[in-house]
């Protein structure tokens, strides 16, 4: 009886402060609007403009889509609840939290590992790059990274949500995120904590591994290229993918695999915030507007809508 008594769950958030509520109220919500805007204005460019319909640019899209939605699942819900409006949340809206969570983390991840067999491909066959890259494995690598997202994700929340809850109910989080909920399981919960781990292996580990083996054919690509032009346009395109890459993964494994992971609520807050809201507001800055075609576009969008307003 009592293990089917729970409808609910409270997610405790940050502070009880209600000024420091008030300032992370701000600071989130100027984060969360950057994050739709420049994911939106990115996705906008590359559909707008023709010189952008190229594989690099089109699983930029991808991750442009993964970004929003990965922060619409979990930010407006934290904002009313640093307002003191949304504490509770229902039993069904936590498993859809959790479920759309694992789904854009996931694909994220595979997303990022496709994304640096690219520009492997790019530096180190240039000249058979459309060849190997044509639009039907384009489009099959980014069905393969949404389809990996979504059944390993499906299946890590369908174990999670059958597990017996019959309180507490207090999630010490500010979405409900995975390895929280799971304390609150009436049951053992060693099999699922033993997925999440061969789930990370599989999702973190390889594809990091395939990234730097990718990496380092292109490094070895570069140093014999002669021109500084080549190195700076190789760097500025490869770099800013590594810099998300780092961020991404680094996080990410320390997060998950790291000693003493899921029992720092604390530390659990600050990293899901930087995956939530830091990281999708940075990566079209770190790996998109920075871009010079990117720019360009930009330009020509801006003037197009000068010229509709005149």
């Amino acid at each position: 009886q009592n293990e089917t008594s729970v409808t609910e769950f409270i997610l405790l958030g940050f502070s009880s402060n209600p000024a420091l509520r008030l300032c992370l109220f701000g600071i989130f919500s100027v984060l969360y609007s950057a994050t739709l805007m420049g994911n939106t204005l990115v996705f906008v460019l590359i559909c707008l403009d023709y010189r952008l319909h190229s594989p690099m640019y089109f699983f930029l899209c991808h991750l442009s889509i993964v970004d929003i939605c990965y922060a619409s699942n979990n930010v407006p819900h934290m904002l009313r609840n640093l307002l003191g409006q949304g504490r509770t949340i229902s039993f069904a809206g936590c498993g859809t939290q959790i479920h759309l969570y694992l789904i854009f983390a996931l694909t994220e991840c595979v997303l990022l590992a496709v994304m640096s067999y690219d520009r492997y491909v790019a530096i180190c066959h240039p000249l058979r790059y459309a060849l190997i890259m044509n639009w039907r494995v384009c489009l099959t690598l980014a069905t393969v990274s949404w389809a990996f997202g979504f059944l390993f994700g499906t299946l890590q929340a369908s174990l999670a949500l059958h597990l017996p809850f019959c309180g507490p109910c207090e999630v010490d989080h500010f979405f409900c995120e995975i390895l929280a909920v799971l304390k609150l399981a009436c049951t053992d919960t060693a099999a699922n904590k033993v997925l999440i781990f061969a789930v990370c292996v599989c999702f973190l580990l390889f594809p990091l591994a395939l990234i730097l083996i990718s990496y380092l054919h292109i490094l070895a690509t570069i140093l014999h290229i002669g021109s500084g032009a080549g190195w700076h346009k190789t760097f500025s395109t490869c770099g800013s993918h590594l810099t998300v890459v780092g961020l991404f993964y680094g996080n990410a494994i320390f997060m998950y695999m790291g000693p003493g992971s899921g029992n720092s609520s604390g530390r659990e807050k600050v990293l899901s915030l930087f995956y939530s809201l830091v990281s999708p507001s940075l990566n079209p800055l770190i790996y998109s507007l920075r871009n010079k075609q990117v720019k360009e576009a930009l330009l020509k969008l801006q003037r197009r809508k000068r010229v509709f307003h005149s």
